[in-house]
């Protein structure tokens, strides 16, 4: 079995797709072609996505019973301890470089002066 996801790609790529795989839901194909006409998609996504992202999904004999691929993805396969997962980044994290760091400033918030006040 193998799945193909693709997010804003090219109406022709998904006209190419249903060729060989059935489209469950717009930018959802599945469907069980051999190895070879797989790699043969997985090519021509990679080739024509443009500014889309796309995701393999297909059955290996492995711990999990199936393996993964992405193309122009944030989210990376890992290897962990055996087992293929997906990475996500972390929002949150910026690199140190990227943002200027101020100092926090000194004393109470206006709302915590209000709360303390009573005004």
């Amino acid at each position: 079995m193998t799945v193909i996801i693709l997010a804003n790609c090219p109406a022709g790529l998904r006209g190419f797709l249903t060729r060989w795989l059935l489209e469950l839901s717009p930018g959802v194909f599945l469907g069980s072609p051999s190895a070879r006409v797989r790699e043969i998609l997985w090519a021509e996504v990679r080739q024509y996505s443009g500014q889309g992202r796309a995701l393999l999904a297909y059955q290996t004999d492995n711990e999990q019973g199936f393996t993964f691929e992405t193309h122009d993805h944030a989210w990376h396969p890992i290897d962990h301890e055996g087992l293929t997962l997906l990475r996500r980044p972390n929002p949150n994290s910026v690199p140190p470089d990227t943002h200027t760091t101020q100092p926090p400033r000194q004393g109470w918030s206006k709302a915590a002066k209000r709360r303390r006040f009573g005004k």
